[in-house]
């Protein structure tokens, strides 16, 4: 059975105000009870329609919102336990969790803009056109799309 074009504006309306919540919100790193609470959604069905909307998981856009915070947080001459609170996560260990599994850089190595950190690249040919990829020991920490020239300058 197919979504009416009142479903998918109703979904699309859902996953904006969720988007939204989890933005405005993300220092507190709320649940996905508290997301669906705060739309009037289970947790089940937000689950579902914001994976199929957004691409990913709510909790993986959280992760997603909060990685961003840190990289900008880990600039400034705060510690990396004060960032890690500000964030609203509780221990450094789960920042550095956070770090690695989505730079595939550790808080440190970030703070310290990747000084003494090997980091490799290369392109290669995509459906969508020429990527640049970027990565360290512990796996991708970038990926760019590039066109002719500014893969020559990359």
């Amino acid at each position: 059975m197919h979504d009416t074009f009142a479903d998918q504006a109703r979904q699309y309306e859902l996953v904006a105000r969720a988007i939204e919540f989890i933005r405005n919100h993300a220092r507190h790193q709320p649940s996905l009870v508290e997301i669906s609470e705060n739309i009037g959604m289970s947790e089940f069905h937000l689950q579902k329609v914001f994976s199929k909307w957004a691409g990913v998981s709510p909790k993986r856009f959280l992760q997603y919102v909060t990685k961003e915070y840190v990289k900008q947080a880990l600039r400034s001459p705060k510690d990396v336990l004060s960032v890690t609170m500000e964030a609203g996560l509780s221990s450094p260990g789960r920042l550095h969790d956070l770090m690695v599994n989505c730079e595939a850089m550790s808080p440190g190595e970030i703070k310290s803009m990747g000084a003494g950190l090997e980091i490799w690249f290369g392109n290669a040919p995509t459906p969508f056109g020429n990527a640049l990829i970027a990565w360290t020991q512990r796996g991708i920490c970038n990926f760019w799309f590039v066109d002719g020239d500014a893969l020559a300058n990359a």
